[in-house]
């Protein structure tokens, strides 16, 4: 029997679940991709999905891996799994969804809940986080379940989120890896693990202690794939479950990120910019890191809501023209997009877009729109276009700036993901907006790589993060700046990119007044 030297990955993402096999040099063997629809909304603002659905999806994926033939099951050594962000799960004693899964994308408040008081009431008035406190208050999805379907909440065993309910499918076990932690549950960011009982988090999100699953580190193993498991996906019974992290922090790493002078983008639905770091800092004041897939690290993140959703956004209410060549010639449409702007120049002729398209907490606040200024008659659709992939590299610029400030180590190379890297214009003018190269790693599923990492790592296959992430990570093709086009670039950036949040937030404010939206 040849060694075991193969890495079983399970990528679920929001709109499909990829099962990939890599080999300790992080070539991705096999791949079997199952698209799936994001979630159903039974009223405006929600999102939300069966998440049996996504349970089917891993058993497919895995059992098409099998189908593909060529992949010797003997030779894997374990599975690790990656899983969207902040999408929780109700289970009974037996593991069985008590509702829908509320998914990250979903947009419902819980407005009307007691503040926080006592002495932590009064130490976030005295600080001034009180407005932000009470927005997390409202964004949190065991506060609208515990109210609004108190039935519901009075039978669940276990809160999970998803990467909690894969893993007791998995391994029959209610653990999950702290490197998932990432949502408005009781967790300490600073000391990764669950808070502790006189932290104000137990306040502004009442549960039980005991609905929580038990927290493993990344690279450390959570349970073994049980016989019912086995039968359903085809994994070999037995095999180890590593814990790894939530996918973007998978990203960082299975980019090739694992110091603080190399910024990781994600070009996807949320644009974001990270660093890992040893420390704990916060780029924006109360926004903590999140866990990183490296146990005892820190992923230090800026996050850009519906960043590469604008591209969608732009597709479906101006490219009907590309979605309809794209069809004739087999191709996708962001392709004929690149080609659209080919000859738009940089700073699209004054054009400037601030794609603060959802508002944030803090920057930007809750009454932010996004701006588009500086409109012209030669302006068209591509223009337009250009704009928005210069708009999401300058906030993400800001973004590193502040991540700059607070860690006071530079950043002096990018590595870019998500589906957005596809595109070369994307890639140019992120390298133009930084003024420093920016590179795609070597493959594209580099989520599913990071949790082949941990896995690598937890089973002793690779010494330690370091040198896995050495001899697994790759760098594809790189982009260096055009610094020409760079200095427009920085000046339009420092002297109007910058200020105009400043300048239009009390419009903003007033917009919301009178119309009531955002609420």
């Amino acid at each position: 029997m040849e060694d075991k030297d193969l890495i079983l990955a399970i990528d679920n993402g929001t709109q499909s679940l990829k099962a990939l096999i890599f080999d300790l040099e992080g070539r991705l063997l096999f791949k079997e991709r199952v698209p799936f629809k994001p979630y159903f909304s039974e009223n405006p603002g929600w999102a939300e999905q069966d998440p049996l659905l996504f349970w089917q999806a891993l058993c497919d994926a895995c059992n098409g891996l099998w189908q593909q033939g060529g992949v010797d099951k003997e030779r894997i050594a374990g599975v690790a799994v990656t899983t969207q962000r902040g999408t929780v799960v109700n289970v009974d004693r037996d593991g069985k969804p008590l509702r829908p899964a509320i998914i990250w994308l979903d947009q419902r408040k819980t407005y009307g809940l007691p503040p926080v008081g006592g002495i932590w009431g009064i130490l976030f008035k005295l600080s001034g986080v009180s407005g932000t406190v009470a927005y997390l208050q409202a964004e949190a999805e065991a506060n609208w379940i515990r109210t609004k379907q108190p039935e519901i909440w009075k039978e669940t065993h276990k809160f999970l989120l998803l990467s909690g309910y894969l893993t007791y499918r998995l391994t029959g076990k209610f653990v999950d890896s702290i490197g998932c932690q990432v949502g408005y549950i009781p967790f300490d960011y600073k000391h990764l693990r669950w808070s502790s009982d006189w932290d104000w988090k137990w306040k502004a999100v009442p549960m039980d202690p005991d609905l929580l699953p038990k927290l493993i580190p990344p690279g450390k193993v959570l349970g073994q794939i049980t016989g019912d498991a086995a039968e359903e996906t085809g994994i070999p019974v037995g095999l180890p479950l590593i814990a790894a992290a939530a996918d973007k922090a998978c990203e960082v790493i299975g980019s090739g990120s694992l110091d603080p002078s190399i910024g990781c983008l994600s070009y996807g639905t949320t644009a974001t910019i990270n660093v890992t770091h040893k420390k704990y800092i916060e780029a924006i004041r109360v926004i903590p890191p999140y866990p990183s897939a490296v146990r005892g690290h820190y992923s230090i993140e800026v996050q850009i809501f519906r960043g590469f959703w604008m591209v969608k956004w732009f597709k479906e209410e101006f490219g009907y023209p590309e979605q309809q060549k794209a069809e004739m010639d087999g191709i996708e449409a962001e392709t004929l997009f690149d080609r659209l702007v080919e000859d738009i120049p940089p700073g699209s002729m004054g054009l400037m877009l601030q794609p603060y398209w959802t508002p944030g907490i803090k920057m930007p606040g809750p009454e932010a729109k996004g701006a588009i200024i500086g409109f012209g008659d030669v302006h068209t659709r591509a223009h337009l276009y250009r704009s928005i992939l210069e708009g999401l590299a300058y906030a993400l610029r800001e973004g590193a700036e502040r991540i700059e400030k607070r860690t006071k180590v530079p950043i002096k190379s990018l590595r870019v993901s998500g589906g957005g890297s596809q595109s070369r214009v994307a890639m140019q003018v992120t390298a133009d907006i930084f003024g420093i190269p920016t590179a795609k790693p070597s493959i594209y599923e580099t989520s599913g790589l990071g949790a082949a990492i941990d896995a690598a790592v937890g089973l002793g296959l690779h010494n330690d993060f370091q040198s896995a992430i050495k001899a697994m990570t790759h760098i594809g093709e790189v982009f260096e700046p055009d610094m020409k086009a760079h200095k427009l670039y920085d000046s339009l950036y420092r002297q109007v990119y910058k200020k105009m949040y400043k300048h239009l937030k009390p419009l903003y404010g007033r917009i919301r007044e009178i119309t009531g939206y955002p609420a």
